[in-house]
């Protein structure tokens, strides 16, 4: 196999390398393969298509979502929606592959899209990747069972045992702590005459707690970072794979749009 030849952007593409490895001096071999790996892939992000670089938990059924998305997004045209997975193998055994493909394709897709349901593994890294520049502007979320509560939408006997579930969860606070959020959750469902008490809170969440079909909890980082994209209308929180499929339509579509499809909505 010839050795590949550095393509057209490579003074771009090694700074984002350098950048990715903290700035280690490359080695040759090193080098090839990186160069190999962006004649390989890069090429879709540069093509007239719209890429979509697609992040979440490879790990079955998460696997499934992902999976749900980068469908949804394929049935438009113009579109190329990734998993990092399904690309082209960046062998290094000195290096972190994963933070040098990442850094390449995050720069060079036009979006980026978070499906997130937990708040541990590889996905955890991803979100703090994606809420600062430069990826920020151009990235979105799609947390599972997401909501920011505030004293505005606590309203609900439902919207107060949800919040208070997720206070629950949160590894980040201690028992004592957890009681006493949940105690100022109830004070204020009360307040507001909902009719509510702190037992009831915890009988759901007991009940919860030993269902197959828990809910998706995250740990208070990850709630303010949603709430970040929130804030900036690019996050999108869903309960069911249907929802799922049907909140992606939320996306940027692809552009431009083909004439017969502008001709069809006049």
């Amino acid at each position: 196999m010839s050795d590949p030849t550095p393509p057209p952007d490579a003074p771009d593409i090694m700074t984002q390398v350098h950048e990715a490895v903290g700035g280690l001096e490359l080695e040759p071999s090193e080098k090839r393969e990186i160069w190999r790996f962006a004649q390989h892939e890069l090429p879709y992000l540069w093509s007239q298509r719209t890429s979509y670089f697609i992040l979440g938990s490879y790990r079955d059924p998460y696997i499934r979502r992902l999976r749900a998305v980068q469908n949804e997004l394929a049935k438009q045209l113009g579109a190329y929606p990734f998993v990092m997975g399904d690309l082209m193998e960046l062998p290094t055994d000195r290096l972190n592959a994963f933070d040098i493909m990442f850094a390449l394709l995050a720069t060079y897709t036009d979006y980026i899209v978070g499906v997130f349901e937990k708040e541990s593994g590889g996905e955890a890294s991803e979100l703090g990747e994606i809420d600062d520049p430069p990826y920020f502007d151009k990235s979105y979320v799609f947390p599972r069972d997401y909501t920011w509560f505030t004293d505005t939408n606590l309203d609900s006997k439902h919207h107060v045992i949800q919040a208070a579930i997720e206070v629950a969860f949160t590894d980040d606070l201690t028992d004592d702590e957890k009681q006493k959020q949940i105690n100022s959750l109830v004070d204020r469902a009360q307040d507001n005459d909902i009719d509510l008490t702190t037992q009831d809170v915890w009988d759901t969440f007991n009940e919860r707690e030993d269902n197959e079909s828990e809910p998706a909890t995250y740990s208070w980082v990850h709630l303010n970072k949603f709430r970040k994209f929130e804030l900036h209308d690019r996050c999108f929180p869903w309960s069911t794979e249907q929802e799922l499929r049907t909140v992606v339509a939320k996306l940027p579509s692809p552009t431009p749009r083909p004439e017969w499809e502008e001709r069809e909505e006049e």
